[in-house]
């Protein structure tokens, strides 16, 4: 039975370890912008947004559907900046255990 220990007592610290990387992904912040920094999002690794910075000259009637585009377009570079960290960082997390090939923990 102490194979069945020890497995459990990875699976536990594994959990732990999930959960204080989880943690940390919020306090991890990236920025994504669109229109050459015209418009810009900055969210937590991840993705809860935190700011959103838009420069003055789009603040026109006339520019509503261009700014418009642009959030959307801010919100997504950001999202998949957040992505890509959290991805890194879980994958930093995951790198000593040894899992079987393509076993993926849920992020």
């Amino acid at each position: 039975m102490k194979n069945l220990d020890e497995i459990l007592a990875m699976a536990q610290n594994v959990q732990s370890e999930l959960e204080k990387a989880q943690a940390n992904l919020d306090t991890i912040e990236v920025e994504g912008a669109s229109g050459g920094g015209l418009v810009k999002v900055t969210a937590s690794a991840k993705g809860r947004i935190i700011a959103i910075a838009i420069d003055d000259s789009l603040m026109q009637l006339s520019e509503k559907q261009m700014l418009e585009d642009l959030l959307a377009a801010a919100f997504n570079d950001a999202r998949a900046k957040a992505d890509a960290v959290s991805g890194q960082e879980m994958s930093k997390m995951t790198s000593g255990l040894p899992l079987p090939p393509g076993f993926k923990l849920p992020f």
